[in-house]
């Protein structure tokens, strides 16, 4: 139809915006519980997402903070500190299933909060790396969004 576009998919959190701070409560100094996220405009063709957290700042490499996947593509939020019912956590860069909040050593790190449309839902084992998640998603993604949040320890 000429003159209308389908809205993008978004993920935003009502407790930072982007490029905002991630307030310390969603971090190693408070409850070290996942922050509320709003999962928006998810493409009809969805079967699942998936979402990935690392921080690239990390001296040691990017470092992971959460990955999940199988994600219902009807979710429109996951509420702090919790997990949408059907999803699969990996593991993260502390080598434990689950989030895991910003921590940085020093300085100011940026956070990706990275949130994938797949075509299919996905047939990884709980306890997943990154990585693997990465290979499996591949071909599959439909659409991705972005969500940049910082935190100074």
């Amino acid at each position: 139809m000429a003159g209308v576009t389908a809205a993008r998919m978004s993920i935003k959190s009502p407790s930072f915006g982007s490029d905002g701070y991630i307030p310390r409560e969603f971090s190693c100094k408070g409850k070290d519980i996942n922050p509320p996220l709003a999962l928006e405009n998810v493409p009809e063709g969805a079967k699942s997402m998936a979402l990935i957290v690392d921080d690239p700042d990390a001296p040691s490499g990017t470092w992971v903070h959460w990955v999940m996947w199988n994600i219902p593509p009807e979710t429109g939020s996951i509420e702090a500190g919790s997990v949408p019912k059907g999803a699969v956590e990996g593991r993260n860069s502390w080598k434990k299933t689950g989030y895991g909040g910003p921590c940085p050593p020093s300085g100011v790190h940026h956070y990706f909060f990275r949130l994938y449309a797949l075509d299919t839902m996905l047939t990884l084992g709980g306890g997943a790396q990154k990585g693997e998640l990465e290979a499996a998603m591949k071909g599959h993604v439909i659409a991705k969004s972005e969500l940049v949040g910082l935190f100074r320890k």
